[in-house]
Order: C-alpha cells, then structure tokens, then sequence
C-alpha cells in the first residue's frame, strides 16, 4: 500500500481543514494508506478523520511556533511509519515538515499553502508577512515542490521570492459536488420553519474574524431595503461579540442572524437566494465554489482566489473588498433581477464547479503529482507497492 502522511497545522473547522479531510477521505477509497498528524491538540474535524478509519496523530503543540521537541516527535514517527510521501497543509507545517526531514528522509515533501496572504490577523499581516516569506526562502530547498491554491497566491509567492518559479505549481482546491447541491426539500423545510416566504434571504459563511470583513458586509446590508431581505451569518470567531454589537448600532438585530458553527452547511445553502462574501483577502474561497455547487448566485469580494472561480456577471458579481457601497449596490443588483435570471446564474455556477472543480478531479491531480515527484526521485509506484506489500 502507497503511504500517505499529511500533517496540518490544526483540525479546527475552516476552509483549508475541511479541504484535507475531503482529500484523505478521498485518497484512501483510491488505495491509499493515510495517517494525518496535527501540531495543535485535536479540533472537531479528527473526528470525522477517525470515523473514517483514517489515525490522527497529535503534536500537542499549544504554540505554533517550530519547537525541538515538536519537531523530534514528527522526525519520529516519520522514521517509524516510513510514508512514501508526506504532504504539509497550512504555514506552521509546512514549516516544521522542512526541518523534521534532515532527520526523517522521505521520498518526496510536499508543501500547500491556503492563502494569499499567510497571516493570521490584519494587524500583523505586514510583520507577518515579512518574515513568513523569508521562512518558506529559508527552508525551501527541504522540500520538493510546494503548491498554491490560487494562480494570485502562486503568482505573489513567486514575486517576493518565497518560492523559486520552478519549485511552485497551481492546484485548485475541489468540491464534493454529491454532498453540495440543490436540494428542493432541505430548502422548503428550512424557509417553512423559520418563516422566510416571501423573504431574500442572502447567507454568509466563514469564521468570524479579521480576514473575513463582517463589518464592511453589515454596513452593506444596512443599504438594503428593510423590508423582504435577511441575512444569516455560518461561523464562529473571536469577533462575533463585536459583530453582534455593531449589527445593533445598524439597527439590524431583526433582520440578521449570527448561527455559530454548523455542521448543516449544504442545507443553508439550499434554504438561501444568495451567497454573500465580504472578505479582505482571500486564497481559493472554497466556501464560494461550494455555493455555486448548491446552484446560488454570489456577490463576493475581488480579494484573491475569488476572481478565478467567480466569472464577473455570469455566476454573480464581483466588488472590491473593503468596499460597502459597492457591495450593498452588487446586492441590491443581484435581488433586482427577474428570478430566471438569477436561477440561470445558479445553474452556470454548478456546471463550472462541476467542469473544474469537483473532489474526484482534484484528486486525480494530486494522485498524478504524487506520482510524478516519486518517479522523479527515483521510486517507481509498482515498485513502491510491492515494498509494501512485503513491509
């Protein structure tokens, strides 16, 4: 069997975590032996991971700084288990996979990074920045090829020499297209219960933190007629308090709901008009392929990896970030047009996912690049197989 290890920074509920559990699930029903390692203490989603059959290893790491002892751990069982290939999601692993592997060779590393802007708030983004990209410089020749969810990421990481050109490839992140799609009945229980006949009702998913920009799609929504139009907020965050006290200064406490975490993400999506979303930077926007995938028409922010799954007009429309009046008229634009149109907009959405971005197609890449970094390194997979089969 082709062993796999994936280490992440954290299995908390997010975009880039829901996306390597999406692609374990999906490389083990290939043939796949996977193991996934965690720096930080297990978040809700190692449970699915387990459900699955698939071991979470825990670092413990209570600070996400690369420590020795982190480190030694990783280098550890790397030596012990001796996967074929290990894959790092997310800076801090990226980061401590380079420096476990002079003590754990392995025949190929492979680094992802989720995010045009590797930062975890806007207040440091700069500093952070800075010295991000002289870590990923420092520590590239560690690894074989690291990756990009969007062609803007790729193309910054190249510009400030985070990464040579040759060492950086494009891979998409994928959709599961069975699990997010039109579902007629979700739909009509969810508006019956709630009482939405009659309502627009416009939904925003993601955690509630800096990088998202609540507070420019709250002024937005304050723009919008008060009569016939919500919006429900999916995600939890350390702003929500602030964004639930700034909802009530817009007077807006009727008319939009902050949800929390949820696990019923599809079902929203099919209960929604719309999908809303307001962020400052972006990396893929996994959340938006997903609502094109459900058949919503969007209005999101030209904040990175958005503009390549958004075509302008076609599916939605897309508003400068950071940009309220622009946003409320791109709302108000969408909510005017005849519903054939925008339902039209909702099947050309779905189709683009399902043409570009469905889980079985970015799996093959993946399976693909795999192969190729092994053969490049001299291991053929026939071979690598037989190894296993002995080991």
């Amino acid at each position: 069997m082709k062993r796999l290890l994936v280490v992440i920074t954290g299995l908390g509920v997010g975009g880039a975590e829901t996306q390597v559990v999406a692609l374990a699930k999906g490389l083990q029903a290939r043939g796949w032996g996977i193991h996934v390692v965690s720096l930080t203490p297990p978040g809700s989603l190692a449970e699915e991971l387990q459900r699955s059959g698939i071991p979470v290893i825990s670092l413990e790491m209570h600070r996400r700084i690369p420590q020795p002892q982190p480190v030694a751990r990783l280098a550890c069982f790397i030596r012990s288990w001796r996967p074929h290939v290990v894959h790092a999601h997310m800076f801090h692993a990226n980061i401590l996979t380079r420096l476990a592997r002079p003590l754990a060779p392995v025949p190929v590393l492979l680094c992802t990074a989720h995010s045009t802007y590797e930062a975890s708030t806007r207040a440091k983004t700069l500093k952070e920045i800075t010295w991000r990209e002289r870590a990923y410089r420092l520590t590239d020749p560690l690894c074989d090829l690291t990756t990009q969810i969007s062609q803007a990421g790729l193309q910054r990481y190249i510009a400030v020499r985070a990464v040579p050109s040759q060492k950086i490839r494009l891979v998409h992140n994928g959709i599961d297209t069975g699990r997010f799609q039109p579902n007629a009945v979700d739909r009509q229980c969810i508006r019956t219960e709630h009482r939405l006949e009659g309502t627009f009702l416009w939904l925003a998913v993601g955690r509630l933190e800096v990088q998202k920009d609540y507070p420019t799609l709250l002024r937005a929504f304050a723009q919008l007629d008060r009569s016939g139009s919500a919006l429900w907020v999916a995600g939890e965050g350390s702003l929500r308090a602030d964004l639930e006290s700034l909802s009530r200064s817009l007077h807006l406490a009727d008319r939009v709901r902050f949800l929390g975490q949820r696990g019923d993400i599809p079902a929203l999506m099919n209960a929604a008009d719309a999908f809303v979303l307001s962020s400052a930077w972006e990396g893929f926007g996994l959340v938006i392929a997903e609502a094109l995938a459900c058949k919503l028409p969007v209005v999101v922010t030209d904040s990175g990896g958005p503009r390549e799954v958004v075509d302008n007009g076609r599916v939605g429309f897309l508003v400068p970030p950071r940009d309220p009046d622009a946003l409320a008229q791109a709302m108000v634009r969408l909510m005017d047009l005849p519903e054939a149109e925008r339902r039209r907009m909702g099947e050309l959405g779905r189709e683009y996912v399902e043409a570009n971005y469905s889980l079985d197609r970015v799996v093959d890449q993946w399976e693909a690049l795999y192969t190729e970094l092994l053969e490049r390194n001299g291991i053929r997979p026939r071979r690598m197989a037989f190894r296993g089969r002995r080991e």
